[in-house]
């Protein structure tokens, strides 16, 4: 991955502000919900569309834009994988989340008649949050993933349909009149990142979010998880996902409400980094 020579980062943050073009990177095409949640993040910001999560975050850590949006958490499916490794591995730190709400919608051409519809298009995750819709209405139709829902609608014809979000508008293109969801209270949470500050202070926040791997023994996580335990601290969110060189090994992600500031919260990170093989702050937003 790339990284700025010293004094680079701020020579190209003062020319943009120059400029009046402070910058922000998030997954395209245009009318992705990354860019949705990018554009309410930093509406004022020059958004930079990419071809994948790990473009956004490199043009982050080169200096090219300011900042950086990626979800990491849908309440229907979970933790987005990619981008928690992605946080995990690169020398980023999220200053802002944001619940988005997913909004579904079926995309057809104009005239186009839902019992011609053979096969769907979407991203993997709109078809698996709209499933029982499209087991309903379209039971032998043939599901295709893309790289994102706005990609759909590039392979709309006469037998196709996609999945998209209801704030998607294109010529020629109809959307169903309601949320296909199957679940209608779906959120994406995005986390708005920065490069990680050298050397690193303790900023303020609401929530702070970190990943650890603990010792290969009985009852190590349960110990880590006490550390929190002792300073009445309130585990909002953990799961666990694979150390990638390390075979059975696993690197749990872990949220609670605290302030970074404050003294228990700073006595508790403290302990748990000495306590574990491998610890690191991931952010702190409200």
């Amino acid at each position: 991955m790339g990284r700025l020579v010293p004094g680079e980062e701020e020579r190209l943050r003062g020319l943009r502000h120059a400029e009046g073009k402070m910058r922000v990177s998030c997954l395209g095409p245009a009318g992705s919900y990354s860019q949705l949640a990018a554009h309410v993040l930093c509406e004022d910001y020059e958004i930079v569309l990419c071809h994948s999560f790990t473009a956004a975050v490199q043009k982050l850590l080169t200096g090219e834009v300011d900042y950086a949006v990626l979800p990491v958490e849908n309440s229907l499916n979970g933790g987005v994988n990619e981008c928690l490794d992605l946080l995990a591995e690169e020398d980023v730190f999220a200053i802002e989340e944001l619940p988005l709400t997913v909004d579904h919608r079926l995309a057809m051409l104009e005239g186009v008649r839902e019992e011609d519809i053979t096969c769907i298009y979407s991203h993997e995750q709109a078809i698996r949050q709209c499933s029982e819709y499209i087991f309903r209405r379209f039971p032998n139709a043939k599901c295709i993933y893309t790289a994102s829902t706005v990609e759909s609608l590039d392979h709309l014809d006469a037998h196709s349909a996609g999945i998209v979000g209801a704030h998607i508008v294109r010529e020629k293109v109809v959307l169903s009149p309601g949320n296909i969801a199957d679940n209608k209270g779906n959120f994406t949470r995005f986390l708005l990142l920065e490069r990680r500050k050298q050397p690193f202070g303790y900023e303020h926040g609401a929530m702070v979010f970190f990943c650890a791997v603990c010792e290969d023994r009985p009852g190590a996580l349960l110990g880590l998880l006490k550390i929190f335990l002792r300073q009445r601290l309130n585990l909002t969110r953990i799961e666990s996902r694979p150390v990638k060189d390390r075979f059975g090994t696993y690197r749990f992600f872990i949220e609670f409400a605290g302030d970074l500031a404050s003294e228990w919260v700073r006595r508790a990170i403290s302990e748990a980094e000495a306590y574990c093989t491998q610890f690191k702050l991931l952010g702190a937003y409200n």
